[in-house]
């Protein structure tokens, strides 16, 4: 395999247990990602996302994963010295910067926030350090962005060299049509294709919107070295509720090789 096409996947995807549509209680969610750092899956960061209302729970229980991220969804930001936490994950709050947002954190040196927006609304100056975060899908039709609004959001990234996270919705390697909401779902090798896209100065949204497997296999095959760096430099990660499918169906795609 070539050195290009592991370092599009490797390091890829966050720990996102505790979230819809799997939601798994903390025991569970904690003792899965301790069963996936002792197999050493390379596809995952073994970053475990935690809501900052959750982190007294996760506090009371023995094991401690190797990072965590702090998804703020509480009026004031808890105390996390204790815990290995690396990057903060917050809303941009309606009329505030994000200079003012990491102002106002003042997050220690080692962490980085990153600030969540809409993918049509970018015209946000993002200081040195901190980087973007953008919603692929939720739990409703219209928490999926358009493949043109998602590619813009990417382009904007890329153009100005702001490092971004992705989150929800990307269930799967290939985009696909879900008919319990009645919308495509973006595809996560999509996301990573469209990335490296924009890297080479093409228009990021044709690979989003495509669904055509074969085709998606090939290009991937294809990213020259340097391009896959600077590519997965951009896009740090994205966070799944599930960490076994994204490493098998790349796995199905031959992507990537098995891991026992």
């Amino acid at each position: 395999m070539d050195l290009g096409t592991m370092m599009l996947y490797t390091a890829l995807v966050d720990d996102a247990g505790l979230f819809p549509p799997t939601s798994l209680h903390m025991d569970e969610a904690l003792a899965r990602n301790q069963r996936d750092l002792e197999r050493g899956n390379p596809v995952l960061t073994h970053r475990f996302l935690c809501p900052a209302s959750r982190i007294d729970r996760l506090r009371g229980i023995a094991y401690r994963p190797r990072r965590i991220g702090l998804i703020v969804d509480t009026s004031e930001l808890p105390p996390f010295d204790d815990l290995p936490v690396d990057i903060v994950e917050m809303p941009l709050p309606d009329g505030e910067s994000i200079q003012a947002l990491a102002d106002r954190l003042g997050l220690p040196d080692g962490v980085r926030l990153f600030a969540e927006v809409a993918p049509r609304k970018l015209g946000v100056e993002v200081p040195d350090g901190v980087g973007l975060k953008v919603r692929c899908g939720g739990l409703t039709a219209e928490a999926f962005p358009t493949a043109e609004h998602l590619g813009t959001f990417i382009k904007h990234c890329v153009e100005r060299d702001v490092p971004f996270k992705a989150t929800a919705g990307l269930h799967h390697a290939v985009r696909h049509f879900d008919p319990s909401l009645g919308v495509d779902r973006h595809g996560f090798l999509n996301l990573v294709l469209a990335v490296c896209e924009a890297v080479e100065g093409r228009d990021p949204a044709s690979v989003l919107r495509s669904t055509d497997v074969g085709h998606l296999v090939r290009l991937a095959h294809t990213v020259p070295e340097q391009t896959a760096k600077r590519a997965r430099r951009l896009l740090v990660s994205y966070g799944s509720c599930n960490t076994s499918t994204p490493a098998e169906d790349l796995q199905a795609l031959g992507l990537i090789e098995e891991i026992t």
